[in-house]
């Protein structure tokens, strides 16, 4: 997925963007897009251009620098360029008066940084971007409580996948044994899923220990039986031209199994959760982790 850099500087016109900041109301939230150029970044680009109360005032990417990001996204010109500096996108988003959201959708390497860099400058970080390591979320968490700064870090911003996930917490009660399957397009870096992760956190979280052995098993190959998750769940990844992203857990007991499955088949699904979270984190006070917990 592409990304912007906290590191990387452009020197570029920024008048549109000051103009933008001297013509906004207060009452609108004005948002940084990272990754705007990538293929989640240019729906949040089209969902942020057509909300009535929020402003895109910056896109950052390190492709098609200079161009214009709505016509980038496919959204008509918004005259909003897009540069490749993104601590100098964050100073417009910390102009008086102005309490500003970033949306990171970039590439795991390069989050955590730009989470950090969003938390320093005062804008509120809404994160798409996977592969964060429990560490540095929980680095992240006191960074932002220290700073008095709203963060969320997202997962998945699919309403389907917390209702999947609702529905796994109950069915646990009554099966020991689950398995996670997590399908998603070739194209991503990270495996397994940040969603699939923020899963089998959720069980285990509920106090017991799945799936219980009843053979010694042997791997003949290495990997076989997939990533072991907390509490001995199991996570399979799969990478495949035309998936999106999918998840599956399968529990099972004897004559009977129940499965619970999730399909995305277009990113648009995820825009009424990112919406949500630019106008939730804007009232918080520390990071939160997880769609669930602001709905």
């Amino acid at each position: 997925m592409d990304n912007g850099s906290a590191g990387e500087v452009t020197n570029l016109n920024f008048a549109p963007a000051f103009a933008a900041i001297d013509s906004m109301s207060s009452d609108l939230i004005p948002v940084v897009v990272n990754g705007a150029a990538g293929k989640m970044g240019r729906e949040v680009v089209k969902a942020v251009a057509a909300a009535d109360d929020l402003q895109l005032l910056g896109a950052v990417d390190r492709h098609h620098i200079g161009e214009d990001v709505g016509l980038v996204a496919g959204c008509g010109e918004l005259e909003v360029p897009i540069l490749s500096d993104l601590q100098s996108v964050l100073v417009l988003a910390t102009q008086e008066k102005i309490q500003g959201v970033m949306v990171d959708f970039t590439h795991p390497d390069s989050v955590y940084e730009n989470t950090r860099s969003a938390i320093a400058y005062g804008v509120r970080p809404v994160i798409g971007t996977t592969g964060l390591t429990a560490e540095q979320i929980e680095d992240l968490a006191a960074f932002a409580e220290k700073a008095s700064t709203g963060a969320l870090v997202i997962p998945n911003f699919s309403i389907g996948m917390v209702l999947l996930q609702q529905a796994a917490i109950q069915a646990s009660q009554y099966f020991d044994h689950v398995e996670i399957i997590e399908l998603h397009h070739n194209q991503k870096a990270d495996a397994p899923s940040g969603t699939a992760v923020k899963t089998a956190e959720m069980l285990a979280e509920l106090g017991k220990t799945y799936n219980p052995a009843q053979v010694e098993e042997q791997e003949t190959l290495p990997g076989a039986r997939g990533g072991l998750a907390p509490e001995n769940i199991r996570i399979h990844s799969i990478r495949l031209p035309g998936l999106l992203a999918h998840q599956e857990l399968i529990f099972g007991a004897p004559g009977q199994v129940y499965t619970l499955r999730h399909d995305t088949s277009d990113r648009a699904s995820f825009m009424p959760g990112v919406l949500l979270c630019i106008r939730q984190v804007t009232q918080l006070k520390t990071l939160v982790y997880g769609l669930e917990k602001i709905l």
